[in-house]
């Protein structure tokens, strides 16, 4: 779950239409990505941050990534 996404956009009153709409996906392929069911794809993860002006790292990555190992 994207819980740094859920938590900017609902902190900026923005709709999970309006993202949607701004990465050209049905509302539905939005929750999904949301909600950790599918994946955001990288040119969706920069347009969410331009629109946000943050840093792609500070929205998409977890807290504790540092502390996360990662499997190759």
């Amino acid at each position: 779950m994207q819980t740094n996404l859920i938590q900017l956009r609902t902190s900026s009153n923005v709709t999970q239409k309006q993202l949607a709409d701004l990465i050209e996906v049905d509302v539905r392929t939005y929750i999904n990505k949301e909600q950790g069911i599918s994946q955001f794809k990288c040119n969706e993860m920069f347009a969410i941050s331009d629109y946000f002006k943050k840093d792609v790292e500070s929205i998409f990555l977890p807290s504790n990534f540092m502390n996360r190992e990662v499997y190759v």
